[in-house]
């Protein structure tokens, strides 16, 4: 029995790094595609590709245990799919990215508050010492070198509100799971609501570039890695990472997602690591190893 919750507990961790590896850096596919499309055309296209890849995998579309957990997939699906992208890539509009990616690392707080208040998860002193220490980090890690920040109210609240309702999204992965839901079904059944909301953005904008740009060999290749590993799979990981350690522990992960973007930018656009950012990312990862840490029973 033991031996079996050690290994859950070290594929979950496995799982939520895995995740974020892969997110912290889909900046670049997404840099190279909003130089032709627009960002409600990135979102429709990837999530469309990755519903599309799990209605495969999970050969067809499930149907909920009770009618009333419909809800919440469709809850889901509007704050972890619709409502995070939109509020994240419209204050990008308001502030600078890299304040966008500090407030956004914040998302563990908002996850473990939620947690604590609907999960009845307790919560150790280590995870708030380790949230300071990881933020402390990760400012130090975006903010360094930054000549000029964008600042504006209107894009703080969004990026606030979008790490809010994925914790909102993370809490509601748990309870799922905990109804039997299988993950890729279940990250099917989400994906699908979440493009459906997404629609709704899209009648009021509609896709400028259309279709036929799609096609050539960079747009392709950049769309497959959002649509196929960034959103299909890595968003099943993510679930089952939920499942096995609880939103709050594998929330954590993502102090290491503006590291990752760094460190990307460094080997992969050939951008300077200061002496700063190295000290920054010592301190994010530090923050994330703190928070994982339990209180010791008396």
């Amino acid at each position: 029995m033991q031996d079996t919750q050690n290994n859950h507990r070290l594929q979950g961790h496995l799982l939520g790094a895995f995740s974020v590896l892969v997110w912290g850096t889909t900046f670049v596919a997404t840099k190279v595609l909003l130089r032709t499309f627009s960002p409600i055309e990135i979102m429709i296209a990837r999530f469309a590709l990755g519903f599309l890849a799990l209605l495969i995998v999970g050969r067809g579309l499930m149907r909920p245990q009770k009618k009333w957990h419909e809800a919440l997939f469709a809850a889901a699906g509007l704050t972890g799919v619709t409502l995070y992208f939109l509020m994240e890539n419209i204050a990008l509009t308001y502030i600078s990215a890299s304040l966008v990616g500090v407030i956004v690392a914040a998302a563990p707080l908002f996850t473990a508050l939620i947690a604590a208040v609907f999960l009845k998860e307790k919560l150790s002193i280590w995870f708030f010492c380790g949230f300071v220490c990881a933020m402390t980090g990760n400012t130090l890690v975006s903010l360094a070198g930054v000549s000029e920040l964008h600042f504006s109210p209107v894009g703080a609240l969004l990026t606030v509100g979008a790490a809010l309702v994925w914790g909102v999204y993370s809490v509601l992965i748990r309870v799922l799971g905990h109804m039997g839901y299988q993950t890729v079904p279940l990250t099917c059944r989400i994906f699908g609501y979440g493009f459906l909301f997404l629609l709704i953005p899209t009648a009021f904008e509609g896709l400028p570039a259309g279709i036929a740009a799609w096609g050539t060999p960079v747009h392709l290749a950049n769309l497959l890695f959002l649509g196929l590993l960034a959103s299909a799979t890595c968003f099943v990981t993510w679930n089952r990472a939920v499942f096995l350690l609880g939103p709050v522990r594998t929330s954590v992960y993502i102090y290491a997602s503006p590291v990752i973007t760094i460190i990307a930018s460094a080997l992969i656009l050939h951008e300077t690591m200061t002496p700063v950012m190295w000290v920054g990312t010592a301190l994010a990862l530090g923050g994330l190893m703190l928070s994982e840490k339990k209180t010791k029973k008396s």
